[in-house]
């Protein structure tokens, strides 16, 4: 009988903690809503992506006929910029949305974004054919790892088997 007491006094110790803990959460303020990068946030993004630029441009050893087609395919691939008076999306409004409403918003963002890639790729492509094979090939080892980079989304340095990738020195991270 003892040990019954022992359980339940432990049992109404540990609703008890429970319970203040979730009032206290309760009490606490939201968070506020995510407003996507702030300003410093987007000035940090395109000073590396400006050193990566440099470093891209130093190692191809450009020629001055080349240059245009670099300012050129710089222009063009560089990410749209993010509307600043643009409403973070209603979670309330989302929720509101039939499943057929969900996923029409979710194609025309896919559209979107298809739109982006096949004008970078049309860029791409464009400045590719003004290298020289020895250029091809810097360029091709520059962007070996994709557009953003070999951290981007969640890869983290990992193949889709969870192995890390080698390092453009042939050595696993």
């Amino acid at each position: 009988m003892l040990n019954l007491k022992k359980y339940c006094v432990g049992g109404l110790l540990a609703m008890s903690i429970g319970v203040s803990a979730l009032s206290a959460y309760a009490d606490a303020p939201s968070a506020p809503a995510h407003r996507g990068p702030t300003p410093e946030m987007q000035a940090k993004f395109a000073a590396k992506m400006q050193k990566r630029q440099d470093a891209l441009h130093a190692k191809l050893k450009l020629t001055a006929a080349q240059e245009p087609a670099w300012k050129t395919f710089v222009d063009q691939t560089r990410p749209p910029q993010r509307d600043p008076n643009a409403k973070p999306q209603d979670r309330a409004a989302w929720a509101k949305l039939t499943t057929p409403e969900r996923m029409e918003k979710f194609l025309a963002g896919m559209q979107t974004r298809e739109q982006f890639l096949t004008a970078r790729l049309n860029a791409v492509k464009t400045f590719y054919a003004v290298l020289s094979p020895e250029q091809q090939k810097t360029f091709d080892q520059a962007y070996s790892h994709g557009p953003f980079g070999r951290h981007h989304r969640g890869h983290h340095g990992h193949d889709d088997r969870g192995h890390g990738m080698p390092d453009q020195a042939g050595a696993a991270k």
